[in-house]
């Protein structure tokens, strides 16, 4: 529930566990947050948002990464505003935090649309295939 704090909009984030500024990027991840919780089954402790690390000297940060059952990552998220496309620019802006965080799905959202990939190998090589159905958390942890 969003909430006015010195002329800004506040929205909880239950995952950083504190108010954070309502952007529209910001509400689509917590649209997502609940969904992730809601329709796949992923337990609201085996999420985090904003999430950080580096590749060489660039820092990046995922929008929201879920774990499974042993704490390694199993899926990576990427959020953006309703009104950005979800074009390849974003698909390989999560598959460049999968190199990193080298999880069997992604997936992007812009509240309007969301796409699901899961990475598949096989002859030495390394791809992403867009799944029809999203995978419930028991899957994929």
């Amino acid at each position: 529930m969003a909430r006015m704090k010195k002329n800004i909009k506040k929205i909880w984030d239950p995952l950083r566990k504190k108010e954070v500024a309502l952007t529209p990027e910001e509400d689509v991840r917590q649209w997502f947050i609940s969904r992730l919780h809601s329709l796949i089954g992923v337990p609201m402790h085996m999420m985090m948002s904003e999430v950080g690390f580096s590749i060489g000297d660039k820092k990046l940060r995922a929008d929201i990464v879920v774990y499974g059952r042993n704490a390694s990552p199993v899926a990576v998220v990427e959020c953006k505003r309703p009104d950005i496309e979800l074009d390849q620019a974003v698909l390989d802006q999560a598959v460049v935090y999968n190199m990193v965080l080298n999880v069997r799905y992604i997936f992007i959202t812009n509240g309007r649309s969301t796409f699901v990939c899961r990475r598949e190998t096989g002859a030495g090589c390394l791809r992403y295939v867009f799944v029809a159905e999203m995978p419930t958390w028991q899957d994929m942890a």
